[in-house]
């Protein structure tokens, strides 16, 4: 087999080469079975979600034809006074559902404002002004670092970025247009020129 082969490659790292192909193809097959099984789990999800969907529209268009069936139903068979209590008595039925559907709102909502308070309970709020006042001078040192690199140095306004300041208020300036990129070098940044 050596002799046959056209390979620059000697021999024994044809081998090694050959048997790392080999491995490779069964550290493959697990995978593909792995990806085949997922496909067929998420084609079954959404034939399922596809039959919920379709069950869903006929329960609809099911429960309003019963509903304007029965409606009709009472009015016809009824004198206009027994219509009119049968409309009130269906009017009344809906309010009553809608106050229940309200009250079990409103517990639903009181429940998470519990869970919320107990989870991720909002902060002191001594220390949340202490943050926000650390938020705001962060923002202002950057400001004034890039407002006095613009006066000081006018013919080159870019300020390095360093690990001082926080990439995401970077960002926030770059994003509302308030400073801009150097055209050649990410690092680096400066003020809008508002003046000109």
């Amino acid at each position: 087999s050596c002799a046959t082969t056209t390979a620059l490659l000697p021999c024994s790292t044809q081998y090694s080469k050959e048997g790392e192909m080999r491995e490779w193809r069964k550290r493959v097959k697990p995978l593909q079975k792995l990806d085949h099984d997922l496909e067929m789990v998420l084609s079954a999800v959404q034939a399922k979600n596809k039959k919920l969907k379709e069950d869903f529209k006929r329960y609809v268009v099911h429960w309003t034809y019963y509903c304007l069936r029965t409606f009709c139903h009472g009015l016809h068979h009824s004198s206009p006074s027994q219509a009119w209590d049968a409309g009130t008595e269906l009017s009344s039925r809906l309010t009553l559902k809608m106050l229940k559907i309200k009250a079990y709102k409103e517990e639903i909502l009181s429940a998470l404002g519990e869970f919320l308070e107990e989870h991720f309970p909002l902060p002191d709020k001594d220390e949340f002004v202490k943050k926000k006042t650390k938020i705001n001078f962060m923002l202002l040192l950057i400001f004034q670092n890039l407002i006095n690199k613009l006066m000081d140095t006018p013919h080159d306004p870019y300020l390095i970025i360093n690990s001082s300041f926080w990439p995401p208020y970077i960002e926030l300036l770059l994003r509302y247009g308030i400073a801009l990129r150097h055209p050649e070098d990410p690092n680096r940044i400066r003020l809008e020129a508002f003046h000109q």
